[in-house]
């Protein structure tokens, strides 16, 4: 069921913004999968398998990710994830790639909880000691043609509301996805916007102790 065609790549070293040069540039990565679409062309009302079976993707995109940008993994201060469904599928396939994409970036990070309790049906416990990566990861998807660029977004990896580090990242990938084709991304950042002055709450002042989840 999975069937990885292409891995595509790209990692961007922002200077400045037509203002005074930064002392460390931003580093922002994406690295986008494409895969076959085992769904397209028909609806298909049991598509949770295959959610399990995109875990050890995620995994392998995340750290394929972190050696690329090349900065250590204490130095990623946000993420994001999202999807582009080729036209014979539908929106809800990009959906599968919510936990194997987002899990997969908070636990390369240090998070510390259980993530089969995290997806467990409603009423359940859950279970883990909290740790880094506490912020849910922000996501987009949408169904496009081959060359469809998606806007993913990036917030603070355990506080989603840090003003300063709100932020996107395009992401096209050459002649894909076909129709019958899911792009599956990942980005992740270094920090703060190139000349950020907004206000707002600032990374450094976070406890991942004070209910920030």
């Amino acid at each position: 069921m999975i069937d990885i065609r292409r891995v595509f790549t790209q990692v961007e070293h922002i200077h400045h913004e037509f203002g005074p040069r930064a002392e460390q540039p931003l580093v922002r990565g994406a690295i986008a999968a494409v895969l076959a679409n085992p769904f397209a062309g028909r609806y298909e009302p049991d598509i949770l398998p295959m959610m399990a079976l995109l875990d050890p993707v995620g995994v392998d995109m995340a750290q394929r990710l972190l050696a690329a940008m090349d900065v250590p993994r204490e130095a990623i201060a946000t993420y994001g994830k999202g999807a582009i469904v080729g036209a014979a599928g539908e929106l809800e396939h990009g959906a599968l790639w919510h936990v194997p994409g987002g899990y997969a970036m908070r636990e390369l990070l240090g998070w510390k909880g259980d993530r089969a309790a995290y997806t467990a049906g409603q009423g359940e416990a859950k279970s883990g000691q909290p740790g880094n990566a506490l912020s849910i990861v922000p996501s987009t998807k949408k169904v496009g043609p081959p060359g469809a660029a998606l806007d993913v977004p990036l917030t603070n990896i355990n506080a989603s509301y840090v003003r300063g580090q709100f932020d996107a990242i395009e992401v096209r990938v050459p002649g894909a996805p076909a129709a019958d084709e899911i792009v599956f991304i990942l980005a992740m950042s270094t920090g703060y916007r190139v000349h950020a002055r907004v206000g707002g709450l600032k990374a450094e002042d976070i406890s991942q102790w004070n209910g920030l989840r």
